[in-house]
């Protein structure tokens, strides 16, 4: 029997791109957005098909706290505590740095705060080291009589990406023809749970820095989940969208939000679906996405990190237009 629980309610909407599609050079019914991003539970985003995997499993386990790790402005760490509060759980976040790098409290941490969780601030060690860190907090939670759930970050296994298997073929029932789906490619489950459904040749992954091997992490994982050998050779991920860095605001990135929004009003973040959707455009630029092909972008979410990422709001309200009547 399956330990899956729902957080939400599904199918989430599949919709058309048409001026952006036009903006791009494609045909008005080329493209298409997954709004992963509508999902219900904790501010919306694609780790909760995930969460609805891993957190059965804990809940089968008889735990009674969720511990996880990522970045401060981390998509998966805020709806893990959303999952929890859902759920009467407690959760630990694990995040690098200390109080004083996230004074501001903005974005994600807002969230994180206001779904209860409790944050243990591992320092400015490597984010390598967090993996450690949190399975040190599982022991201290143990001695103190609770029982913990270590949740790996992003909510990467082959166990959190079947939640993408279900993604996958809830997005072939809604448009069974589709050639292409473009998704941020962060820790990787979203797109080897993709490929689990829909095979390696329709995912275009757009690698956003936050591991270091993003063919061979996404291979492994898609190889576990789906029981045959996949070679990271045979994925398709672009890596031109990085720019300096994970937190680093890249140009394309920012060209990319604001085509988005300035076409379809859709809002991406400068992290993942800002990244995915730069990719995206490249992969027209570059014929690899070429018109009368149904591609789909997936909205994993994402929108709190945005307003977390200073760079970005600066430059945002930095180019406000301005009007003036007379």
């Amino acid at each position: 029997m399956s330990d899956k629980i729902a957080l939400s309610t599904w199918p989430t909407p599949l919709e058309p791109l048409p001026r952006l599609a036009a903006a791009l050079g494609l045909g008005e019914d080329d493209l298409w957005i997954k709004r992963d991003d509508l999902i219900g539970l904790g501010g919306g985003g694609n780790k909760v098909r995930k969460l609805e995997w891993i957190v059965g499993a804990a809940l089968a386990d008889g735990a009674d706290t969720l511990v996880t790790t990522g970045a401060a402005q981390s998509n998966h760490a805020r709806l893990t505590a959303a999952a929890g509060a859902r759920l009467g759980l407690d959760v630990v976040l694990v995040f690098p740095g200390t109080p004083d790098s996230a004074t501001d409290g903005s974005g994600n941490l807002v969230l994180d705060s206001l779904f209860g969780a409790r944050i243990f601030w591992a320092g400015d060690g490597v984010p390598s080291a967090l993996a450690g860190v949190a399975d040190d907090v599982c022991r201290r939670l143990c001695r103190d009589g609770a029982r913990p759930y270590p949740i790996p970050f992003g909510g990467s296994s082959p166990l959190g990406a079947r939640g993408y298997v279900d993604g996958g073929e809830e997005l072939l029932a809604q448009l069974p023809d589709m050639d292409h789906v473009v998704v941020a490619l962060g820790s990787g489950g979203t797109m080897a749970g993709l490929i689990g459904a829909v095979g390696e040749r329709r995912v275009l992954g757009v690698h956003c820095g936050a591991v270091a091997d993003p063919a061979a992490t996404v291979a492994d994982l898609a190889g576990a989940l789906t029981g045959r050998s996949i070679g990271a050779d045979s994925l398709r991920i672009r890596t031109d969208q990085v720019g300096a860095g994970y937190a680093v605001l890249h140009e394309p990135v920012l060209e990319a939000m604001q085509l988005a929004a300035t076409t379809e009003g859709i809002v991406l973040d400068p992290v993942y679906t800002g990244r995915a959707m730069a990719g995206l455009i490249a992969a027209v630029r570059d014929g690899d996405i070429r018109s009368g092909r149904r591609t789909v972008f997936l909205h994993t979410g994402g929108l709190p990190g945005l307003f977390g990422h200073t760079a970005a709001v600066r430059r945002t309200v930095g180019a406000l237009h301005s009007y003036s009547a007379g």
